[in-house]
């Protein structure tokens, strides 16, 4: 009986609380959070509403980029082996303008291109092979930087983006302070509305970060990848170029 007469009161007190609250503490749907926040949880809102917004920009461009890179570069690499092997340069250089967007066309084209341009001798000498190889690593870098285009900011947003959400939830708890000051009160509704506006900036803010993050560490893993798919195909181009020095020369 007595369990039973404590467990009603336990209920009964349940029951009372969220009714205290519903009726005296904030509403918590979207629109009304947004309507008790102050201007500077406002401001820290939308400056986390532009870093989301740009790092799914920067997520959704380098996506679509390395996809199209991966995709041209697979019906490439077969065709212009293909050229090379019947030894004809201009074939493999227009296999490669067709493939503009592939990683490995551009650096290929690169170094063909120099190739063919000292061609008009019988003999290759030894200075177009560095001719090449340096048009080769010119390429590499450019791509590379190409590549890396936006991933330098997805990095910001993904590290300072937690301090900004940080920086409303101070401001958030100053504001619970500043209702506990004026209404002369600890109870839960004085700083209710403070609370929460600290806690949704704080979500926010990890909101942002995490997917930033994320997707940051995964696309500079492929354009790592990336970088030794073309670190390999000038390395075979360098040798191509070598062995067709010798045949020449023989």
């Amino acid at each position: 009986m007595i369990a039973a007469h404590a467990a009603t009161q336990l209920v009964h007190h349940i029951s009372m609380t969220a009714t205290w609250l519903q009726e005296a503490g904030p509403q918590w749907d979207p629109i009304s959070l947004w309507k008790q926040m102050g201007w500077v949880a406002r401001a820290v809102v939308f400056i986390l509403f532009i870093m989301s917004g740009w790092s799914f920009g920067v997520m959704i461009d380098r996506w679509m980029a390395f996809n199209a890179a991966r995709k041209q570069s697979r019906a490439f690499a077969p065709a212009v082996a293909g050229a090379l092997r019947d030894g004809k340069i201009d074939e493999a250089i227009k296999v490669a303008e067709r493939n503009k967007r592939s990683h490995l066309a551009k650096v290929v084209t690169a170094g063909l291109m120099e190739f063919r341009a000292h061609q008009d001798s019988s003999d290759i000498p030894g200075e177009t092979i560095e001719a090449s190889k340096r048009a080769l690593e010119r390429t590499e870098a450019i791509v590379h930087a190409e590549l890396k285009r936006g991933l330098g900011g997805l990095a910001t947003i993904g590290s300072t983006a937690p301090f900004v959400g940080l920086f409303g939830t101070v401001m958030g708890i100053l504001n619970a302070f500043k209702g506990i000051s004026q209404e002369k009160a600890t109870g839960l509704a004085a700083v209710a509305g403070g609370i929460a506006e600290a806690l949704v900036t704080t979500a926010f803010g990890l909101l942002v970060a995490i997917p930033a993050v994320m997707m940051f560490n995964y696309l500079t893993g492929r354009v790592e990848a990336f970088d030794v798919e073309m670190d390999n195909s000038s390395s075979e181009l360098i040798d191509y170029f070598l062995k067709r020095r010798g045949a020449v020369r023989r």
